[in-house]
């Protein structure tokens, strides 16, 4: 009865696949044992699995496996079997016991020919694997799925002198020498997991180790393994470790659970790090660094990411997903820890200001288009296209309002409940839903469209103020927009937190219902339109509407522009005061945009820049505060409140230069007099000389819009001189777009200091990719061909590529040339790395939000790309629903 699809009929019709079908699997899989046999040409695993039936069990068993993957051989109970047909997905069992019994497969893949970097490959001359989301199909056959959980015992053999580390899961159990200069390790991980958490690197590392004592006395050694040239680059990420495992004890009671966490560094890799139980693999990215060699960004990105992945031992590894619709369970859940963590170990309200800028540029414009989809999606082609940031950031926002609804403590004891019930199990997002409301014994029924409803709520709210009744009246409304597959919505409760500031600068003490309030209270609006009246309301307040962005919402207020200066200057929410100033310069830029050229700068806004500037000489100033206030409105920013079919990105970057060259040109003095006052004669990594840098490089970035030959040489005498890697980086990043000497030589010098680092390399890829200088499309294409660029490196195409995609002035040329070459490329990678090739193509999915003559070249290219034979899925789902949307 063995039969085995033919090669050329293996290929279907990418297929959807929707949450509404979902079935347990017929099988569970109580034990399994894996053995590899690691060989430069071929690789051999045999996986030997205690399977038993579900009741009613047909006495079929579907595993998952890839097309790539040879089958050598299957036994039950030690017998061949040969009851079984091949397809495309994998490998149909028949006629199989209806009782438990062992299950045997032989398979022979090829780690060095896996340019998908999906399952097991080969990175830099090791071995890696990459299993999350599918790809454990490309290791052997299996239940590639999150709810089939197991433990599992690894044994890994290999050459000793090419691959002397040997790592998976868990405990190491044994190990020894083998014939023929061969060796082998056997790893048991005690906890039962699916085998998206598996993991396995074989190598020739370095290693750096530290031991960290939990808080009930165990000790459990930490090591970070990377090649040995780079090993002096690990100590940030082995202190955020650190500080991410005692963070974790002290807020939310979570004890690491094994003696042993491994962290792998390795440059080839689709994602940023992977949480595999006891051994990460990361991204070198995230995990290398140096004052010389990574910048102040680099260090926080370091520090969140490690805590993300350490986190995701009990969200994720401990308590995991039920199926890939509940992904959000896991990653909204983990986001909104680390960033949590984040804003612990550094500044809350700048970080609250970055995570909501990240949402805003990129998860609102996701939200409003062709690959809108809600934080629990209903259906997928390629489950790798949602990994998005409607998942993951609009998912730590969801799981954030539960903590703004339920307050700190009851959110604890909602996480508390969450664990008791589930740990060890594959859950869904109503199982995290009825932790939180069980164990506060709260009906938060109206918040549940959150995880089924795609789109970002549109909330107007309108305050008046009755001096007579000594009343302030705020009205809310809120519509949530069609998306696609999704006309009919319904209000969904939105937390909206509010504060009314006083003349004297200063909050208000609340009172609503003829209750007390405090300065703040959370107003929970579930219904279309709702009014609330706070009353002994005793002079006129200005009211602070939204704060620290309680809800991931498109606020509209009736706040004049004087009321917004004024929250500039007294607003005790940090983030409101950002969101006051950022609220003026994106009223001005949208009319300078929707205008007819003739550009004007409001002197009220000039004003109040100055002001923030001058803030910066107070005492216990928050210069990266100053900063952040400081940054006008990306680009992206503005293209997505703009309306569909409108948008020009030569008319967006001409009223963003006007804007940062007439407030570069009004601020002159004030700015070189906070950029000398904040240049620090020597580097630190102390958060205030991280702030200071941060402060004096946007004022070093507002310069560089001067057409002075006295700034360009300044600024490269900065970059000549920089004895760190973030003054560098920002030194380079305000000469790239100038049409200068300075410029063409602090690229070449760069490029002689640092060529042999591959990460540092990506900068300078991605600085010139980024470029507005004009035809810097050719610039591109020769740095394609150059020795700095390689195709299958993801972190390579994201800096190059990626960076090109950021350009206003090139990607978006209006002779369709940036979009053409951006076509070229992925249909060129898509035959390497659909996964990567579909994160590049997604620079299109807003095709129709561009003017008529850009969308229709937009839309030829997307044609075009689907018209390729053998397009992946991943691509395939991307362009098909950019297109039909």
């Amino acid at each position: 009865m063995t039969t085995q699809t033919p090669q050329e009929t293996t290929k279907d019709v990418p297929k959807e696949i929707f949450l509404r079908d979902y079935k347990p699997p017929s099988h569970s899989f109580a034990k399994v044992e894996l053995a590899f046999d690691l060989r430069e040409q071929g690789t051999t695993v045999r996986s030997i699995i205690s399977a038993v039936p579900a009741s009613g069990s047909t006495g079929e068993l579907f595993l998952h496996g890839d097309e790539s993957v040879k089958l050598d051989g299957v036994t039950v109970n030690g017998s061949a079997h040969e009851r079984y047909e091949r397809g495309s997905k994998g490998l149909t069992l028949k006629d199989l016991p209806n009782e438990p019994f062992e299950l045997s497969i032989t398979t022979t893949i090829e780690p060095q020919e896996n340019t998908a970097l999906e399952g097991l490959y080969k990175s830099s001359g090791n071995f890696c694997t990459q299993c999350e989301a599918e790809g454990f199909r490309r290791i052997t056959f299996y239940q590639d799925r999150p709810d089939c959980m197991s433990t599992f015992t690894t044994r890994i053999e290999a050459d000793k002198a090419k691959y002397p580390v040997l790592l998976s899961n868990g405990n190491l159990i044994d190990s020894g020498e083998l014939e023929g200069g061969r060796h082998f390790t056997v790893w048991e991980d005690p906890w039962v997991k699916p085998c998206y958490l598996f993991a396995l690197v074989a190598g020739n590392l370095g290693m750096i180790e530290d031991k960290f004592k939990t808080m009930s006395g165990k000790d459990v050694t930490l090591r970070i393994f990377t090649e040995k040239h780079n090993i002096d680059k690990c100590a940030h990420a082995m202190t955020s470790l650190i500080k991410s495992m005692k963070w974790d004890e002290e807020t939310f009671g979570l004890e690491y659970d094994l003696d042993l966490f491994n962290i792998v560094a390795v440059d080839d890799f689709n994602m940023g790090a992977m949480e595999n139980k006891s051994l990460n693999i990361f991204n070198s990215r995230l995990v290398l660094a140096t004052p010389q060699s990574a910048t102040d960004a680099d260090y926080a990105a370091i520090e969140g990411v490690v805590a993300h992945e350490y986190f995701h031992n009990y969200t994720g590894n401990r308590v995991t997903c039920r199926d890939w619709f509940q992904l959000s369970l896991k990653e909204g859940l983990t986001v909104y820890r680390d960033q949590e963590f984040s804003a612990d170990m550094n500044s809350r309200g700048v970080k609250r200001i970055g995570d909501v800028s990240r949402l805003r540029t990129a998860q609102f414009a996701q939200d409003a288009g062709p690959m809108a989809h809600p934080i629990r999606p209903e259906s997928y082609i390629k489950m790798d296209n949602f990994y998005t940031v409607t998942v993951y950031e609009k998912g730590a926002e969801v799981v954030r309002m539960y903590e703004t609804l339920l307050g700190k403590d009851g959110f604890r004891k909602g996480m508390d409940l969450y664990f008791q019930r589930h740990d060890g199990q594959a859950v869904t997002t109503e199982d995290f839903f009825a932790a939180m409301s069980d164990a506060n014994g709260a009906d938060l029924s109206t918040f549940k469209p959150w995880y089924s409803q795609a789109g970002t709520p549109r909330v107007t709210a309108n305050g008046s103020y009755d001096a007579d009744a000594k009343t302030f009246t705020l009205s809310l409304t809120q519509v949530v927009p069609k998306t696609p597959g999704q006309d009919t919505k319904i209000p969904v409760m939105c937390p909206v937190a509010v504060g009314l500031v006083g003349p004297d600068g200063k909050d208000m003490e609340l009172t609503l219902d003829g209750k007390s309030v405090g300065t703040t209270t959370v107003l929970r609006f579930d219904k279309a339109e709702a009014t609330y009246t706070f009353t002994g309301v005793e002079a006129k307040p200005v009211p602070s509407i939204l704060r620290n962005f309680s809800a991931p919402v498109r606020l509209t207020t009736n706040l004049t522009q004087d009321d917004l200066v004024f929250l500039m200057a007294n607003d005790s929410d940090a983030f409101n005061r950002w969101e006051a100033g950022q609220t003026l310069l994106r009223t001005l830029l949208l009319d300078l945009i929707k205008g007819d050229g003739q550009y004007k700068m409001d002197a009220a806004i000039t004003t109040a820049m100055r002001a923030i500037i001058a803030g910066a000489k107070e005492p216990n100033a928050d210069k990266a505060f100053i900063a952040r206030a400081m940054m006008v409105p990306s680009a992206g920013e503005l293209s997505d409140m703009l309306d569909e079919g409108t948008v020009d990105p030569a008319k967006i970057h001409e009223a963003r230069t006007f804007v940062m060259k007439t407030l570069a040109t009004e601020l002159r003095a004030d700015l070189e007099a906070t950029m000398k006052a904040n240049s620090a004669e020597k580097y630190s990594n102390e958060p205030a000389d991280r702030a200071a840098r941060s402060l004096k490089n946007t004022c070093i970035g507002y310069l560089s819009y001067l057409d002075d030959a006295a700034i360009a040489a300044m600024t490269y005498e900065r970059f000549a001189s920089a004895d760190n890697m973030t003054d560098k980086i920002a030194a380079l990043n305000s000469l790239s777009d100038k049409e200068c000497d300075e410029r063409i030589k602090a690229f070449a010098e760069f490029y002689e200091e640092w060529n042999k680092d591959p990460l540092v390399m990506n900068k300078w890829l991605g600085l010139q990719a980024m470029s507005n200088l004009p035809n810097n499309i050719a610039n591109v294409k020769a740095l394609m061909e150059g020795p700095a660029f390689d195709i299958k490196n993801p972190n390579k195409v994201y800096s190059l590529i990626g960076g090109f995609c950021a350009s206003s002035v090139n990607f978006h040329a209006a002779d369709g040339s940036g979009y053409e070459f951006l076509a070229d490329v992925v249909i060129k990678l898509d035959d390497l790395n659909g996964q990567v090739a579909s994160r590049m193509v997604s620079a299109f999915t807003r095709w129709k939000k561009y003017e008529p003559s850009r969308s229709s070249a937009m839309r030829a290219q997307l044609e075009r790309i689907r018209a390729k034979k053998g397009l992946s899925e991943n691509v395939f789902e991307i362009v098909s629903k950019s297109l039909e949307a």
